[in-house]
């Protein structure tokens, strides 16, 4: 009993006060390093559907029927193609965020009083992405040569850059300004998606669990001895209920991610 009095009086001795806590934090802070803008945008691996597809034949007919192989081969390459999807989307938006990075850079530079190829030449040196630098310099230098009508969302910044180095030329209010008034918007547009994206996630993840509902069903169904993978994969009924509810569990799951990705894209816009 003395012992652990001991032990707790020595624990409160040692126990950090608040000053000690800040201090933590603050060297923390110091040691923390941004990332190399290289590894922010590179791509991450694309997934393959067809090899996803494979897989899935192969493994639907070590467990089942032709019927389950086929269906377990078209599951996995729409699963592929969603993740592939899900990738470029997270790559583009790493994109992004770079180049309003860059933005911010290029906005310091002009404010510093470096002129326009300058501040662009120390910007682009330490830019990882050469179709990214490519692009960001062709924006600061030829505005005019940025296609009006871009398609991905790296093609509108760049487009918006495009035009706030026109408004610049033909108005000539400052270019820092109006650079940073890019970034402030940009960066804007982010916390809102990022935002939306929090407050969406609680219908995310309900979906996610309605949709492994029958997984569970099935389990449940074989654990109090009835068969309920036999029938669904062995009878003329049981297969068409398969299917059908194949096909409703993928609709399902498409609908859904479709309304959370029209209320982040329209947050977005």
């Amino acid at each position: 009993m003395s012992a652990a009095l001991a032990l707790v009086a020595a624990a409160l001795l040692l126990w950090p006060g608040p000053a000690a806590l800040r201090r933590r934090r603050v060297r923390r802070l110091v040691r923390r390093r941004p990332a190399p803008l290289a590894r922010i945008t590179a791509a991450p691996p694309a997934a393959w559907p067809l090899p996803a597809a494979v897989l899935g034949v192969l493994l639907g007919a070590a467990v089942g029927t032709p019927l389950v192989a086929v269906l377990a081969g078209t599951v996995a390459a729409a699963a592929a193609r969603t993740l592939a999807r899900a990738r470029e989307r997270r790559a583009e938006e790493a994109r992004v965020e770079a180049l309003t990075d860059a933005l911010g850079a290029v906005a310091a530079e002009l404010r510093a009083g470096r002129p326009l190829a300058a501040a662009t030449a120390s910007v682009l040196a330490g830019c990882g992405d050469e179709s990214l630098a490519t692009g960001l310099a062709r924006a600061l230098r030829a505005p005019a040569a940025v296609p009006a009508e871009p398609g991905t969302d790296l093609d509108r910044v760049l487009a918006r850059v495009a035009a706030a180095v026109l408004l610049s030329e033909r108005t000539g209010c400052s270019l820092a300004a109006v650079v940073a008034a890019v970034e402030d918007d940009l960066r804007a547009r982010r916390r809102q998606r990022l935002e939306l994206r929090s407050a969406t996630a609680g219908p995310r993840a309900s979906a996610a669990l309605l949709a492994g509902l029958p997984l569970l069903a099935l389990a449940m169904g074989s654990g109090i001895g009835a068969d309920p993978w036999g029938v669904l994969t062995t009878t003329p009924a049981g297969q068409v209920l398969l299917v059908a509810g194949v096909a409703l569990e993928a609709a399902g799951l498409a609908w859904s991610g479709r309304l959370v990705r029209r209320a982040v894209g329209s947050a977005a816009a």
